[in-house]
């Protein structure tokens, strides 16, 4: 059990650092939103998040159209979140020892360089299905460094007293991405094309790189240097992190809920959403089907703006569990319904769902991760939250193919609920026993 101390001065404003280790005091929600350097991370964040978005939208669409493969939906799933499960340790590692903002950078040219990839295979019209899964690769290995990277750079941005803040806004910000993409996205498939338009997303992602050239964070303007040295073990340093983890409980219990979340389920129907809204009946490129793409991120989006401003639902391990398992209960829902409104309405719920105990796991591990294994432990919370999204490729894509993708993602909701349900269990035992 976690015991937090709160010291309350008064007629004191007192700045605390990001590198220290003590648990934030209670601050507004929108504090963070004050810091003008995490205005700009928040921004360009939001504009990378929106080019990713777009890319999918884009791409899947060009993919399904060519191939008709269920199987290739299941492989994007795959090779998309595979190098987080492979790399996210490591990439934390490589955020202790060094600049953040350089690894940002390389996600960033990665990025750009799958767009300009897409944009010449859709020129030649000789898109192959060897090239669309090399540049899926690419677009995953640019992720790792980006997400993971930003998390780290996070810490150097904003005081400890505003990292719940920002970490939550952070999360909405990837669902306003999410959610301005496929709008975005469907007007650039429309008005520009699939070739024109995957060139023009390539430039989205220029600002964040451009931003953080001379940025004034990282380890070059920390007041302090750490007085502790980071040894490299490798992919040991995964085995490692993880036994450290293991006897942080909070901790612990938030890296499984978020593996099993996206082991299960992550975010495999948005790649096979081409054939879910052929099958209610909307399948051609056009208003219906950017609704559905951005309808879970449009109940995310609500979510982050209400849990932001009304400062409601503290982080609780307990609060993430029932809120995911009312997200298993929703996508099962969804999978089984064949009306456009109802599917509509079931994923608006299910994003709002999806950021409440994903924002909520998130915080629960940057608040309580030790600071001299931060980027490792980072680093292991994407690889299961992010990495684990691998197995969904499976789970949903590839059985998807055998036994139709409305069952395998209602059965990967039911078995999810199922994990959830015997967490809920434990740690009702544990406080019990405590």
């Amino acid at each position: 059990m976690i015991h937090r101390t709160i010291i309350v001065m008064k007629n004191k404003s007192v700045k605390v650092s990001p590198s220290q280790t003590h648990k934030p005091v209670n601050s507004s929600p929108f504090s963070a939103f004050s810091n003008k350097g995490f205005r700009a991370l928040l921004i360009t964040y939001t504009l990378a998040m929106m080019a990713d978005s777009v890319e999918h939208v884009i791409s899947y669409w060009m993919m399904y159209q060519k191939f008709h493969s269920p199987e290739l939906g299941g492989f994007a799933v795959l090779s998309h979140w595979l190098p987080f499960l492979i790399f996210s340790v490591p990439v934390g590692v490589l955020g202790e020892r060094f600049d953040p903002r350089r690894l940002i950078q390389i996600g960033m040219v990665l990025f750009a360089a799958a767009s300009v990839g897409w944009g010449y295979c859709f020129l030649v019209d000789g898109l192959q299905m060897w090239q669309a899964m090399a540049l899926l690769v690419l677009h995953g290995c640019a992720g790792v460094f980006w997400h993971t990277s930003t998390q780290i750079l996070l810490h150097d941005v904003v005081t400890q007293e505003e990292l719940p803040g920002a970490v939550r806004l952070l999360a909405t910000a990837r669902y306003l991405g999410i959610l301005v993409g496929p709008g975005v996205g469907g007007v650039i498939l429309l008005g520009l094309g699939p070739t024109f338009g995957i060139f023009l997303n390539a430039t989205f992602y220029i600002p964040t790189f451009l931003w953080l050239v001379n940025a004034p964070y990282g380890p070059a303007f920390r007041a302090t240097a750490r007085s502790f040295k980071i040894p490299v073990r490798g992919f040991s340093d995964i085995i490692h992190t993880f036994r450290e983890v293991a006897s942080l409980p909070v901790i612990f219990s938030m890296v499984i809920l978020a593996g099993a979340a996206s082991f299960f389920v992550g975010n495999s129907y948005q790649a096979q959403m081409p054939a879910f809204a052929e099958d209610l009946g909307h399948g051609d490129p056009g208003l219906l089907y950017s609704l559905l793409l951005a309808a879970d991120a449009a109940g995310a989006l609500l979510a982050g703006l209400i849990l932001n401003n009304k400062g409601i639902m503290r982080p609780r391990p307990q609060a993430a569990l029932i809120l995911a398992l009312m997200w298993c209960i929703v996508l099962t829902s969804f999978a089984i319904t064949h009306h456009y409104i109802i599917a509509l309405i079931l994923l608006f719920i299910a994003g709002f769902l999806e950021l409440s105990f994903s924002s909520m796991a998130q915080s629960l591990v940057q608040l309580n991760a030790p600071q001299e294994h931060r980027g490792r432990v980072i680093g292991l919370f994407n690889m299961f939250s992010l990495g684990m999204r691998a197995g969904a490729g499976v789970t949903v894509g590839l059985v998807g193919g055998m036994i139709g993708i409305h069952l395998s993602l209602g059965l990967a909701g039911v078995v999810l609920a199922t994990v959830i349900l015997a967490l809920l269990y434990i740690f009702k035992f544990k406080d019990q026993s405590n």
